[in-house]
C-alpha cells in the first residue's frame, strides 16, 4: 500500500480530487487531499499574511500528526513549490516528490518569477486591481483547459481567491530534499506554461511524463491520472 498526499493548486480545495481519490482508494492505497490555508473551506482563514511557509506548515503538520512516512507527495500547479518546500524540511517522511504540471522551483525562486512574462503580467494587474493588492482573482477555466460545461459548472463555483504572498515568496532550501526522488507530468492540451519546467526536470534527470489533457488533470482526466499515479509511485 501507498499513502498519496494529494496537493491542490492556486483557488481550489482539497475537493478538487474528488474523481481522483476513489480510483487510488480501490487501488488499496491510502490517500490524503488537504485544503491549504486560507482557501476553498478554509477560506475563513485567510489573510495577506498567508503564504509559502504557511501551506508548508499545513502539510509538514500533517505529515507528522499522522506520522506518515514514504508518502507519494503531488503538487499540482502552484503547489510544486510546497512539494519542494516540504520535501525539504522532512525528507525522511516523502518517498517520492510528483509535480502534476507545476512549478519545479529551486532555492531563492518565487512562483510568480517561474511563469511566462505575460502570464505574470495579468497577476500582478489582477493582484493590484480586483485582488486589493493582496489577492490572486480566480483565473478563466477555460484559459486552463477546461471546456466541458459539466466540469466548469463543478469547478466555477467552488473557486476561491488566493494568497499573492504564496506567490512572492521564495524557497529557501537547504538541498535536504534533493535525493528524494521526483518524477514530472505535464499537461500538453493546453497552452503548455509548465513546460519551461518539464524541461528542468527532464535536465535534473526525472522521469517526464505527458498527459494528453488541459491543466486541470485530476477534473479531465481522472481515471489516467490515478493510474499514472500508481505507476510512478511503483517505479
Amino acid at each position: 500500500m501507498t499513502t498519496f498526499v494529494l496537493l491542490h493548486g492556486a483557488w481550489h480545495g482539497g475537493w478538487a480530487w474528488q474523481r481522483v481519490t476513489p480510483a487510488l482508494r480501490a487501488a488499496g492505497h491510502d490517500v490524503f487531499a488537504p485544503t491549504l490555508t486560507g482557501l476553498s473551506d478554509r477560506a475563513h482563514l485567510l489573510s495577506p499574511s498567508v503564504g509559502l511557509a504557511t501551506h508548508t506548515q499545513d502539510v509538514v503538520a500533517l505529515l507528522e500528526a499522522h506520522d506518515l512516512r514514504d508518502v507519494v507527495l503531488v503538487g499540482h500547479s502552484y503547489a510544486g513549490q510546497v512539494v519542494t518546500a516540504v520535501a525539504d524540511r522532512v525528507p525522511d517522511r516523502v518517498g517520492t516528490r510528483v509535480y502534476l504540471d507545476a512549478f519545479a522551483g529551486r532555492d531563492g525562486e518565487a512562483a510568480i518569477d517561474l511563469l511566462p512574462e505575460t502570464v505574470a503580467g495579468h497577476y500582478r494587474e489582477s493582484v493590484a486591481g480586483p485582488g486589493f493588492g493582496w489577492l490572486i482573482p480566480v483565473r478563466s477555466l477555460t484559459v486552463l483547459g477546461v471546456t466541458a460545461e459539466a466540469d466548469l459548472a463543478w469547478l466555477g463555483p467552488r473557486l476561491t481567491p488566493h494568497p499573492w504572498l504564496t506567490y512572492t515568496e521564495p524557497l529557501r532550501l537547504t538541498g535536504a530534499g534533493d535525493g528524494v526522488p521526483a518524477a514530472f507530468v505535464e499537461c500538453t492540451d493546453w497552452m503548455r506554461v509548465f513546460r519551461p519546467h518539464a524541461e528542468r526536470a527532464a535536465a535534473s534527470g526525472w522521469p517526464v511524463h505527458e498527459l494528453a489533457t488541459g491543466h486541470e488533470a485530476m477534473v479531465t482526466a481522472p481515471d489516467e491520472l490515478a493510474e499514472l499515479l500508481v505507476a510512478i509511485a511503483k517505479s
